[in-house]
């Protein structure tokens, strides 16, 4: 019984570190007294730790470090994140998952989770290194039928966002680097995303957006190849993280940047945002995807969110899709 753990556990999170009376919680979920000494035994076998206090129940002190459902679902209630968010162990790609969920007509927006990823990927056709424990992958997928016009400046709306996300609720202060990389101060590769859509001339049918946030990995949990160049919130300086906690707060976050862009609320404060969290700016940089790259100075962005370079002469480059890299002074 899923539900079942999960409303014990949403009593816990409510309670906030105050004991819960096991009669209590009995009378509200209409089960037995023994029924929840059984579940709290199972989720004590999953990795929760409870104390039992004579005569004022028992008080959470421990989650596990990984992903669990239950609690997952306990932290999304509470913070009434309305989507359907499913959790699965493992899969080739959150991405390709909700493609596959999209094709066979599930209901949108939704949100699919994966405790590790197996073909997990990046812009380009890159590998997204997706280890099991502390990290976050997950795809959220829409069917918005927009003017794809339109959709230009969504994956910089969404990192923006989560920038803004990160900074409020851990205090860390992460920096865009165009188009979808999110950086730590010391200019590690704490996420990355990838939006994929599926349109026509008239609309974008079907749109999906996938985000890997490092959240308490180590370098000694990447690869030797990428110790150098990634990651994540606690080395960045953010401390008592929860990813179950995490991703709850995340997807609350982009659902409601989500809303945002498809109502038009995004416009007011792309502008501050994109000068707050951007990192590129006033940087040297090439920019390379298909034929010569382009080198030149960044002079920030369009309306539609296309890195504005000063090149050689004065004069002004538009680029609508490319990989940056920054120049040495």
């Amino acid at each position: 019984m899923p539900a079942l753990d999960s409303s014990i556990l949403r009593a816990f999170l409510d309670a906030a570190g105050q004991p819960v009376s096991g009669d209590r919680l009995a009378k509200e979920l209409g089960v037995t007294r023994v029924a929840v000494w059984s579940r709290l035994e199972r989720l004590r076998a999953a990795g929760f730790t409870f104390k039992a206090s004579t005569r004022k129940g028992y008080t959470l002190t421990g989650v596990p470090t990984g992903l669990n459902a239950a609690w997952l679902d306990a932290q999304l209630r509470q913070r009434k994140v309305q989507p359907e968010v499913e959790l699965l162990a493992t899969v080739d790609s959150t991405n390709s998952e909700a493609e596959r969920r999209l094709a066979a007509g599930q209901e949108a927006p939704f949100a699919v989770l994966a405790r590790a990823q197996t073909a997990g990927r990046g812009r380009l056709g890159r590998k997204w290194h997706s280890s099991p424990p502390g990290n976050l992958y997950l795809s959220l997928a829409f069917r918005p039928f927009i003017p794809p016009d339109d959709l230009k400046p969504f994956t910089l709306w969404m990192g923006l966002a989560l920038c803004a996300h990160v900074e409020s609720a851990y205090g860390v202060q992460l920096g865009l680097k165009w188009p979808n990389d999110l950086l730590s101060a010391d200019g590690r590769k704490v996420a990355g995303m990838l939006t994929e859509a599926r349109l026509d001339a008239d609309a974008v049918r079907e749109l999906v957006f996938g985000l890997g946030l490092n959240v308490a990995a180590t370098p000694k949990e990447f690869p030797a190849d990428l110790r150098a160049i990634a990651g994540s919130l606690q080395q960045a300086g953010a401390t008592g993280l929860d990813v179950n906690q995490v991703a709850a707060e995340v997807l609350a976050a982009l659902f409601e940047a989500w809303e945002q862009f498809i109502e038009g609320g995004w416009k007011a404060v792309f502008r501050a945002r994109w000068r707050r969290y951007d990192i590129l700016t006033g940087k040297s940089v090439r920019v390379g995807l298909r034929g010569d790259p382009v080198a030149g100075i960044v002079d920030g962005i369009d309306d539609e969110g296309s890195l504005l370079l000063r090149t050689g002469g004065g004069r002004r480059t538009v680029v609508s899709s490319g990989e940056v890299t920054l120049r040495k002074p």
